[in-house]
């Protein structure tokens, strides 16, 4: 479970630094200034979920059990929260409008809150 939490940590990395660089450079010339700033906070909770999936994947803290629960609140998490503010923001260039996932950005983001939240419970509660 670890390499797959560590793996997935590294692809979210790499995700929002591709993206990141992609938004300063290319979209800042298509989007509005709106857009590319709700564009950046999928970019920045994406990288703060990797450092996140980073501390989980290699903490002796947590059981794998518990580790394995983490993970999917972040991944799923981070999915639906980025995910749907990447597209959200890019109607320019796809042409598609997903107003529809407006709703899917907050689930994500509590998603995110749980994941933390329950890392927080299971650290409290370890008997050392």
């Amino acid at each position: 479970m670890n390499k797959k939490i560590i793996l997935t940590a590294l692809i979210f990395g790499i995700v929002s630094i591709v993206l990141g660089a992609f938004g300063a450079h290319a979209l800042k010339k298509i989007l509005s200034v709106d857009q590319l700033a709700s564009f950046e906070v999928g970019v920045k909770y994406l990288m703060y979920e990797a450092f996140f999936l980073l501390f989980i994947g290699t903490t002796a803290l947590l059981l794998e059990k518990q580790k394995r629960i983490i993970f999917y609140f972040a991944l799923f998490g981070s999915v639906l929260f980025s995910g749907s503010i990447f597209l959200l923001t890019t109607k320019a260039i796809s042409g598609i409008d997903f107003k529809f996932l407006g709703p899917i950005t907050p689930i994500g983001g509590l998603l995110i809150i749980v994941s933390w939240g329950i890392t927080f419970y299971y650290i409290v509660v370890k008997k050392v």
